[in-house]
C-alpha cells in the first residue's frame, strides 16, 4: 500500500520568534511510519517540528512541516497518490490571527492580548476528497472516561474511516493503550503496548478498511 502519514506538532506563529504549540513529540506516527515502511509498504511522511533520534528508514520519503497551512499544502500535494493517509499529527487547534512582524518587545507593567482563530480542519478537508478506495484514519487524544464515546463523534463528524483513540497521557509516555475504532462498528483493545508494538499493531489492522 501507499501509506501517508502525518507526525508531530504544528507551530503557529506569534512572532518571529515566538509561537502557538502543543506537547506532541512525534513519537507515535513516526513509529506507525518505521513499522509500515519495514512491512514492505511505500510511506510517505510528514513530519513537523520535532527531534528525530537515530535514522529513519531508508524506503520512506520525508518532508518537514512548520505551521498547519504548511501541513496543509502537503496533504494537498501527497494525498491524491495514497491508498492510505494516518493522521497521526498533533494540529493545534488555533493560530494568532495576525502575527506580529518582527519581534513583539516586552515592556513592563503591559499586559498582551492575541486574538486567536481556529485552524483549517485538515482531516475533514481531506476526507472529503477521498476517491473510492480511498481510506482516512484520524487520532484522538481524550480524557479517560469520555475517550471512545468522543472518538466515535469525532469519526462520524470528520467523515473519516477509523480512529485511533487515546488517554491524554500517551503524550508524556513511551506507551500508549490505544483503541482502533472503525466506522462499520468494528473495534480493537490490543492494551498497553510500547508505542513501537502498537504501531506495528496498527498497521497490520489497516487491512481491516
Amino acid at each position: 500500500m501507499r501509506i501517508l502519514i502525518t507526525a508531530g506538532p504544528t507551530r503557529e506563529p506569534i512572532d518571529a520568534v515566538r509561537f502557538i504549540s502543543n506537547r506532541s513529540s512525534g513519537k507515535m506516527g513516526i513509529a506507525i511510519a518505521e513499522a509500515a515502511a519495514s512491512a514492505g509498504h511505500e510511506v510517505t511522511l510528514l513530519l513537523g517540528p520535532v527531534m528525530v533520534h537515530g535514522s529513519l528508514h531508508e524506503t520512506m520519503r520525508v518532508y518537514r512541516f512548520g505551521t498547519s497551512a504548511e501541513l496543509k499544502q502537503m496533504l494537498e500535494a501527497h494525498f491524491p497518490d495514497c491508498d492510505v493517509l494516518v493522521m497521526a499529527a498533533a494540529v493545534a487547534d488555533y493560530r494568532v490571527q495576525q502575527a506580529a512582524t518582527g519581534k513583539i518587545k516586552r515592556e513592563a507593567g503591559r499586559e498582551l492580548t492575541l486574538r486567536l482563530q481556529p485552524t483549517p480542519d485538515l482531516v475533514a478537508a481531506v476526507a472529503s476528497t477521498k476517491r473510492p478506495g480511498q481510506k482516512v484514519v484520524a487520532f484522538a487524544l481524550e480524557e479517560p472516561a469520555e475517550m471512545e464515546s468522543r472518538a466515535v463523534a469525532k469519526m462520524k463528524r470528520k467523515g473519516v474511516d477509523a480512529v485511533v483513540a487515546n488517554p491524554l497521557g500517551t503524550m508524556d509516555d513511551g506507551y500508549v493503550t490505544g483503541l482502533w475504532l472503525l466506522a462499520n462498528g468494528g473495534r480493537a483493545e490490543p492494551g498497553r503496548m510500547s508505542k513501537p508494538d502498537f504501531a506495528a499493531w496498527l498497521v497490520g489492522r489497516l487491512g481491516d478498511l
